[in-house]
């Protein structure tokens, strides 16, 4: 493809949430230059398409944060835009369940905090669970959630790439960044002019943010995830069917999940990765991507807001298929390891870790520079998020 050498915006990385962000910079200013630089020679290849296509209703998250707000208005908008756009939503629901008695207060939090966030929540008893979703298995109490839903992620990507492209924009695949500046950027031997450039470089956006000078105190932690899916006919697993998870670290723990062709999936793990796109085998291998996590880890292990050993422990075993499986058991006890042998594409999470604090950011962050703004932590339910995530940047952008 022929770039060209000047635009009003350049967004770096062609994700989805690259894409919302030119989707919403184009909806604002009609008539715009609008390019999109994406290094892979096609659309999802990582997190975006990589995930499990859940739509999240948004009751996790601190009432106070981002991802609260953002990911019930993003829920929204994404049924929206899936309607426009004749992308298939299968409306699944989720029930989160307790594995033990002693979880119910954290249950019950849960609750509480979706009611202030504004999303549609329900606690149910055993006797409820059963007639909505007859496979899953609670101790005493456990929390339906009617909003959530799954999609094909994929198929959102490239529907939201149709829109972008649609509306004006050019999305430029196969376009390696590298390097960056106030009013510029460079792919190979060109260099681009740019108004206004948005880092949503994923894995690599506090690297690109650090040519700018911005979001120096920060690291990513890449995390692995990996899936199974069910060899179990269709449509016989109804709801997704989540943990109660541990509030001190930003992941939701093994749980069940819905496709939206109605089979059944289970993952995905937070297993700390060794390089940045480590998927799997030593494809993508990057010695010195190795050695900056081997040396932010003694700054993560000296945290006094995670339990970082104990993740480990739990983590690592879960490379093992039946110690994975064996452990959704405890949501379905009909699961076994048997029945879930097709393993699904890893993913890896892009996670920012704030060295000065030693804390795993636990909300979306975003950063501004000079000419530039710069999607630090957009991690999950940054899927689902995205629409919102994007009209909300753009607005304070141009405020």
């Amino acid at each position: 493809m022929n770039v060209s050498t000047t635009a009003d915006l350049v967004v770096i990385g062609g994700g989805i949430v690259g894409l919302a962000l030119a989707d919403a910079w184009l909806a604002r200013h009609p008539g715009t230059s609008v390019l999109v630089l994406e290094k892979e020679p096609g659309l999802a290849a990582h997190a975006s398409g990589r995930n499990s296509g859940v739509l999240h209703a948004g009751f996790y998250y601190a009432p106070d944060s981002l991802k609260a707000r953002l990911t019930r208005d993003g829920n929204h908008l994404l049924h929206e835009f899936c309607a426009e756009r004749g992308v298939v939503v299968r409306e699944t629901g989720k029930v989160v369940v307790t594995q033990s008695e002693s979880e119910i207060p954290a249950l019950r939090e849960l609750f509480v905090r979706g009611q202030v966030n504004g999303v549609k929540l329900e606690l149910v008893d055993e006797a409820q669970l059963r007639e909505l979703e007859p496979l899953a298995k609670t101790h005493g109490s456990a929390l339906w959630s009617p909003t959530t839903a799954v999609a094909d992620p994929v198929a959102v990507v490239e529907a939201l790439a149709g829109r972008v492209r649609e509306r004006g924009g050019v999305i430029a695949l196969g376009s390696e960044v590298t390097g960056a500046g106030p009013g510029w950027v460079t792919i190979a031997e060109l260099r681009i002019s740019a108004g206004y450039v948005i880092n949503a470089a994923g894995l690599y956006a506090d690297k690109v943010a650090h040519w700018y000078g911005v979001g120096t105190d920060y690291r990513m932690l890449p995390f692995k995830g990996l899936y199974w899916y069910g060899s179990w006919v269709p449509g016989r697993l109804q709801r997704h069917v989540y943990p109660v998870p541990d509030p001190r670290n930003p992941f939701l723990g093994v749980h069940l999940t819905v496709t939206v062709d109605g089979k059944a999936k289970i993952g995905p793990t937070a297993i700390p990765a060794l390089w940045r796109q480590d998927y799997g085998g030593f494809a993508g291998f990057n010695a010195g991507e190795l050695a900056s996590i081997a040396r932010t880890y003694p700054t993560f292990f000296r945290s006094k807001d995670h339990d970082v050993a104990g993740l480990l422990r739990s983590e690592l075993p879960k490379y093992s298929r039946k110690h994975l499986v064996n452990q959704a058991r405890a949501l379905v006890p009909s699961v076994a390891p048997a029945d879930f042998k097709i393993k699904g594409r890893p993913g890896v999470r892009a996670q920012l870790f704030h060295l000065p604090t030693r804390k795993l950011e636990m909300d979306f962050v975003f950063e501004h520079g000079d000419r530039s703004t710069h999607m630090l932590n957009v991690v999950s339910p940054a899927w689902t998020s995205a629409l919102a995530v994007a009209k909300y940047v753009v607005a304070e952008i141009n405020s």
